[in-house]
């Protein structure tokens, strides 16, 4: 008897409530197509869809769908050789329910690591409420009518958003395994665009797929730009999404968690937080961090933990001596053995050595809290390989 496929996820997103703004805009008749680009991070023999409708209150009707190779990472055109139809139980429709995601049928289709997978996808009507995720940091192309046949797709309207959309899942190699990137917009790449794929862990992907012992991991990107790990912020917190973003991960074997950056900002960001607020804030972190290790550790995951960057001088959160004190506090319990199964020390690689609480000018973006593209790079190139080589 045959054996079943060993899927494992090979690109992600975490979907958000959308806003009108973020939301997919309704083209003459309702009716638009949506070709969406995402990069493969491991390669399989089959694929399936997850299309998603996590936070709609109406179900989201999907009137037709395909996958194929894009011709490039932000292009709205594909190599018709390789185009498929995508069925859901049989039928090239399906109303996916208020709050449910919804798999597509498996289909053959040999995909590489790291390659460019279009899914095109016909909406008749969005549902009331969207899910999608804003920070694609690649385009999507929006054109009016049915277009699922079109390979050129020449008329389409860019937009850098995805929407309705959750994971692209394998048919891959017994040894295959994931990487979830808990995160917040520095994990989503901010300032990264055009399909550049320049965030880190696009850099990671990479070095990964290149060594042999490593080229069976897939790296799932989990940041969402404005995310926290406890507080309301941007989406859901990382405790709340953790089910959803980590244990739903078909072939996940390890979580890194990146957050708290948003956490400390937004304490300080109205009014001076005391220092009885500060060290009460530090102990629910911690708190929150050993809820994350716990539960990833029931699943069998092995979990790291990201130590948090600098961001004096950011005029968004303008932190004091009492943020960057309570950051340096969070750090040390990062980094002390134990309390994760590993530790990477993003701190370390992009501060700057002559002023600790500041990025390295080299590494800071501008605004003195997200990294620039060669911070991206360094932070993907000091993450040891040996956590996930077998």
């Amino acid at each position: 008897m045959a054996q079943p496929p060993r899927w494992v996820a090979s690109w992600t997103t975490s979907p958000i409530p959308t806003t009108t703004a973020q939301s997919l805009p309704v083209t003459g008749g309702g009716v638009a197509t949506v070709r969406q680009i995402v990069r493969l991070t491991l390669g399989g023999s089959a694929l399936r869809v997850r299309f998603t409708n996590r936070f709609g209150t109406t179900p989201l009707r999907i009137a037709g769908a395909h996958i194929a190779l894009a011709a490039g990472p932000a292009a709205p055109a594909i190599l018709p050789a390789s185009d498929r139809p995508l069925t859901f139980g049989g039928r090239a429709d399906v109303d996916i329910p208020a709050g449910a995601d919804f798999w597509s049928d498996p289909v053959q289709f040999v995909a590489e690591p790291l390659s460019d997978l279009a899914i095109t996808t016909r909406f008749p009507s969005p549902p009331t409420q969207q899910t999608g995720h804003p920070g694609a940091r690649t385009r999507s192309w929006i054109a009016a009518g049915d277009r699922l046949a079109d390979a050129a797709l020449a008329d389409a309207a860019p937009v850098e958003r995805w929407f309705q959309i959750a994971a692209v899942e394998v048919a891959a190699a017994p040894a295959a395994r994931a990487i979830v990137a808990l995160g917040d917009s520095i994990t989503d790449g901010y300032g990264v665009t055009d399909g550049r794929n320049l965030r880190w862990t696009d850099g990671l992907a990479r070095r990964l797929s290149a060594t042999p012992r490593t080229k069976g991991v897939a790296v799932l990107n989990h940041g969402i730009g404005g995310n926290c790990l406890l507080a309301e912020c941007s989406g859901p917190n990382a405790l709340a999404r953790f089910d959803s973003d980590v244990a739903s991960q078909p072939g996940a074997r390890y979580v890194i968690l990146f957050e708290g950056v948003n956490d400390l900002g937004r304490l300080g960001r109205e009014r001076l937080a005391s220092v009885a607020e500060r060290q009460a804030q530090v102990q629910q972190m911690i708190a929150g961090y050993r809820q994350i290790v716990a539960r990833a550790r029931a699943l069998k995951l092995t979990v790291i933990g990201g130590t948090i960057t600098p961001f004096a001088g950011n005029d968004y959160y303008h932190p004091d001596a009492a943020a960057e004190a309570a950051r340096q506090a969070i750090n040390a319990w990062i980094r002390t053995p134990g309390h994760f199964d590993a530790m990477i020390d993003f701190d370390a690689v992009v501060r700057d050595p002559a002023r600790p609480d500041r990025l390295l000018p080299a590494y800071d973006s501008g605004d003195h809290l997200h990294p620039s593209m060669d911070g991206y790079r360094a932070m993907a190139d000091a993450v040891p390989l040996t956590l996930f080589a077998r």
